[in-house]
């Protein structure tokens, strides 16, 4: 009797889990990195990447309502493209939350060190708390998985608002000018800096078949979580610049220092809260979203059968989570053993994250509808997908050789059961 999941999850759990996906540990750094790279002129990158960022959560809504299935992109892919497309997207996903759940854990932990001056290894017991928590809820069931995370996101959202609210009147006219001090090709500059700002969309395409009323919900969920994260974005980094905050503070301090204009000594440790809730909200949704993609694919017979079981009780893929628990763990000690420099690390996952957003458009632009909106949409997006990816430099051959691994493994083992099976 084949396993479903437990349809319990409504627009609010779903809109939560979105924006804990997007927002990130750059919402606190970005505002202040892409003022220093460009000046004032950055607000139009920041307004451009919101912008470009609506055909992609389109054509992502539109999928995910046509074809819901645990599987997200890898599903798409295989519905376009075949069966070994959708192979290869799955194997992608391989390396990303593995690999970069650990190291956000160690960025978020990382904020909290530095407000209490601990060292490595208070750091990263800190880090390892962020997974166990996040492994341990994502176990418990995806309804209070969801509310979990509705409580996080919240607390963030109050937050980065009671910032934006606190540094309001310290804004100068004055700051914004010389509006393009760089002059303008920075704004393209910072557009493939923010590019990381708004990765996270396709997560909630995993959830599709937990859904109640997943053709409302998901769409509904998608646009709340654009407008939140819109305004935000925009909120901070127009502040940072208008106080000029930038231009005193490191781009990990700004934020500390915008703060301690409205509200003192407290800055320093809402900031420190505010790192760990953000990343945390990050790892939270993506290894909800992961669990789903393995339990998928093997439920389809790409990756072993054992991890195509659902808990009797909670309905959740918990076979995965009890192998990326561990597995994430034994990362983030591996990173610090070798100290490993994870600005580095943390570029190989966000490659692939490119890279499927591409599959994810390619897809669409086979399975919508031609000369529809959703159909211009995904063409919109995958263009500029495409241009993006090509900044990413040398880090960017290694979604095409992860593929490559995945189209020799799947061959192999075609020719493995088709040898069975004549034999």
């Amino acid at each position: 009797m084949e396993q479903k999941f437990k349809r319990n999850i409504g627009w609010l759990q779903g809109s939560a889990m979105t924006i804990g996906a997007v927002l990130g540990s750059g919402v606190l750094v970005l505002p202040s990195l892409a003022a220093n790279m460009a000046g004032p002129v950055s607000l139009i990158s920041w307004g451009l990447m919101g912008v470009l960022t609506i055909p992609l959560v389109i054509v992502l809504a539109k999928l995910s309502t046509l074809y819901p299935s645990a599987g997200g992109i890898a599903a798409y892919a295989r519905q376009a493209f075949g069966e070994r497309a959708g192979r290869i997207t799955g194997c992608l996903f391989l390396g990303t939350v593995p690999f970069g759940a650990p190291i956000c854990a160690l960025i978020g932990a990382y904020y909290l060190g530095h407000f209490f001056l601990l060292d490595a290894g208070g750091v990263t017991i800190i880090a390892l708390g962020m997974l166990i928590i996040a492994v341990l809820a994502n176990y418990r069931g995806i309804r209070f998985s969801g509310n979990v995370q509705a409580l996080v996101v919240i607390g963030i959202a109050a937050a980065l608002l009671a910032s934006i609210i606190a540094a309001w009147p310290m804004v100068r006219k004055e700051s914004f000018y010389p509006f393009a001090p760089n002059g303008w090709v920075p704004v393209g500059t910072v557009m493939t800096v923010l590019f990381w700002a708004f990765v996270g969309w396709e997560m909630i395409c995993h959830l599709a078949e937990e859904f109640e009323h997943a053709k409302r919900d998901i769409k509904r969920s998608l646009c709340i979580s654009l407008v939140v994260v819109n305004l935000l974005y925009l909120g901070l980094a127009y502040v940072t610049i208008g106080t000029g905050v930038y231009l005193e503070q490191e781009n990990l301090t700004s934020l500390t220092g915008l703060l301690e204009s409205g509200w003192g000594r407290l800055a320093g440790s809402i900031v420190a809260l505010l790192g760990v809730a953000a990343c945390y909200a990050t790892i939270h949704t993506y290894m909800a979203g992961f669990s789903r993609l393995v339990y998928s694919e093997a439920r389809a017979g790409n990756f072993p059968k054992w991890f195509g079981r659902l808990h009797v009780t909670y309905g959740t893929p918990y076979r995965v989570l009890i192998v990326l628990g561990p597995f994430s763990m034994m990362v983030l000690l591996t990173g610090l053993l070798l100290q490993l420099d994870m600005s580095i690390l943390i570029q190989f996952p966000g490659s692939i994250f490119i890279a499927l957003y591409i599959i994810a458009m390619a897809a669409g632009i086979k399975l919508l509808p031609p000369k529809s909106i959703s159909y211009y949409c995904a063409w919109l997006a995958c263009i500029v997908c495409i241009i993006i990816y090509l900044f990413s430099g040398w880090i960017g051959v290694y979604p095409p050789l992860l593929a490559g691994a995945s189209w020799l493994f799947s061959r192999q083992r075609i020719r493995v059961k088709n040898g069975a099976i004549s034999g």
